[in-house]
């Protein structure tokens, strides 16, 4: 919870609290359980897009963009054939790992991932980060709160982000809830 709070004191969640997720119902659909970090990321900001840049999925969102289910599906279908003529990153070798979506850069084509390694407790899951338009993934030893604290706080260790906040360096954060930008665009 230490990790929430220092994101919720650098990046307001939005006024109006985000639709209540029901967690039993979204593991069972994604065949696994989500980590605690997570869920109460979610429970804060719902679906949406941090300073413009990092997109947050959430089981159930109105938003194929930024549904969890949705965008877990999609992904699968990615990479099983980018796997066909593409290594695998080291952390998947192991028999049974697997990567699930929580997160999307904007206009990369770029994705953040739980790697899932077998008989690990969801907690314990770390990040991957795939560049999205390439082979390379970078891992990072940290859960989801953790890595979003970081990239928004510029001390993430990560090529791809670092030159992000070197450019943006934002005086202020802000998030940005899915129905007032993909929403505001449907009208």
């Amino acid at each position: 919870m230490i990790t929430l709070d220092a994101l919720v004191r650098l990046c307001t969640p939005p006024a109006e609290p985000p639709p209540a997720v029901d967690w039993a119902q979204a593991e069972r659909a994604l065949g696994a359980a989500l980590p605690t970090d997570y869920k109460q990321l979610v429970e804060a900001y719902g679906d949406g897009v941090f300073d413009d840049t990092i997109w947050l999925l959430v089981p159930g969102s109105a938003y194929d963009d930024c549904d969890l289910h949705a965008q877990m599906s999609e992904r699968d279908e990615v990479l099983a054939g980018l796997w066909e003529f593409e290594a695998k990153p080291p952390g998947l070798l192991e028999a049974g790992a697997r990567v699930l979506p929580w997160a999307w850069e904007e206009g990369t084509g770029a994705f953040l991932y739980w790697l899932a390694r077998p008989g690990q407790h969801p907690d314990e899951w770390t990040v991957l980060y795939n560049e999205g338009r390439g082979p390379l993934w970078e891992h990072h030893d940290m859960g989801c709160s953790a890595f979003l604290l970081a990239v928004l706080t510029g001390t993430a260790d990560t090529e791809y982000f670092d030159c992000l906040h070197d450019v943006l360096k934002p005086t202020e954060h802000r998030f940005a809830t899915a129905d007032r930008t993909i929403g505001a665009s449907r009208l």
